[in-house]
């Protein structure tokens, strides 16, 4: 179930940040109704579970390993700056080494922030921005 927790982490952080803004943005998480507004940006969140592995012989060990994705979506024809600019804003936000915590469980972020190739379509242009990640428990 760690990777639920791991999840929650990433998202309250996330919402913490977008709420304080000065532009607040909305986001739409996993399996959550959401409808965006006519012209607006906002942020779409995902935890993608890789593999878990334990690298002991007793079995005592769990390896939780993912990517947490955050899309940003933008209205069409308004350029990809909008969308990039967030993006790099979400890159300052989870640097890499960065480890949140809850209780004694503690999750890493592994690589830096990647902004994927923008995905235009009628209504709506988005660049997903993701990073991988990792927790360690015995």
């Amino acid at each position: 179930m760690s990777h639920l927790i791991i999840r929650q982490l990433y998202e309250k952080r996330l919402r913490d940040w977008a709420s304080a803004r000065l532009k607040p943005l909305r986001i739409a998480y996993e399996n959550v109704e959401f409808t965006p507004a006519d012209g607006e940006t906002y942020l779409r969140a995902f935890a993608i579970p890789a593999g878990t592995d334990s690298n002991t012989l007793s079995g005592d060990h769990r390896a939780f390993t993912g990517v947490f994705q955050v899309s940003v979506v933008t209205p069409s024809g308004s350029g990809a700056g909008a969308a990039e600019s967030i993006a790099e804003e979400l890159a300052a936000l989870y640097p890499i080494y960065l480890r949140l915590q809850r209780a004694s469980f503690e999750v890493v972020t592994m690589t830096p922030v990647e902004p994927g190739p923008g995905i235009p379509d009628d209504s709506s242009y988005t660049v997903a921005a993701s990073f991988q990640y990792r927790a360690d428990t015995n």
